[in-house]
């Protein structure tokens, strides 16, 4: 009886992993790697990132920095370092901990870094055939064939939503700037 009751239990915990795995994307985003010289200012952010993910929800903090040579990237979850990205417009390095989930890559990570931060015009130059970047009203839409996918606005208390509509998650973006002199 003990085995059996066991065997069940160890079945229902597989289930429940199993069923908390992302799903395979509707559609392939387009990678951009794009320069970091492409945007045009030193960037240094303090960000506390809201994440969610069907009924998940995950807030985590980022450290960001920009300049014309690298993108670095610091992301934190409860005090402890997931990931460390150094991206250099050829090489995208990170480091990783341990416990941090393999479905957060950090190739889409510095994809939607690229797509919230960057000029409009740098995304246009590197998106395949068949997909457009629209920017109406504050609101930048990646599309193919017109049906956007991945999509950032701003809340009207200033916080950056992003929703990538191909993996079903949203991402909501609070940033403090940290730079001297800067306004």
């Amino acid at each position: 009886m003990q085995r059996l009751i066991l065997t069940l239990l160890l079945s229902l915990l597989l289930a429940a992993c199993a069923s908390t795995r992302m799903p395979t994307p509707l559609v392939q985003l387009p990678t951009l790697q794009l320069a970091p010289s492409a945007l045009p200012q030193p960037v240094q952010l303090q960000q506390r990132l809201q994440f969610r993910f069907g009924s998940h929800q995950r807030e985590l903090d980022a450290l960001l920095e920009v300049d014309a040579e690298q993108v670095r990237l610091a992301v934190q979850a409860m005090g402890q370092t997931g990931v460390r990205m150094v991206w250099d417009g050829q090489h995208l390095e990170q480091t990783r901990a341990p416990w941090l989930p393999p479905q957060v890559r950090g190739e889409r990570v510095l994809d939607d870094l690229q797509f919230a931060l960057w000029p409009a015009a740098a995304i246009r130059a590197a998106l395949p055939a068949g997909w457009t970047l629209q920017e109406t009203d504050g609101v930048r839409s990646l599309a193919q064939d017109g049906t956007p996918w991945l999509v950032r606005d701003t809340l009207p208390d200033g916080r950056v939503r992003l929703r990538n509509l191909a993996e079903g998650y949203e991402l909501v973006i609070e940033s403090m700037d940290m730079g001297q002199g800067q306004e």
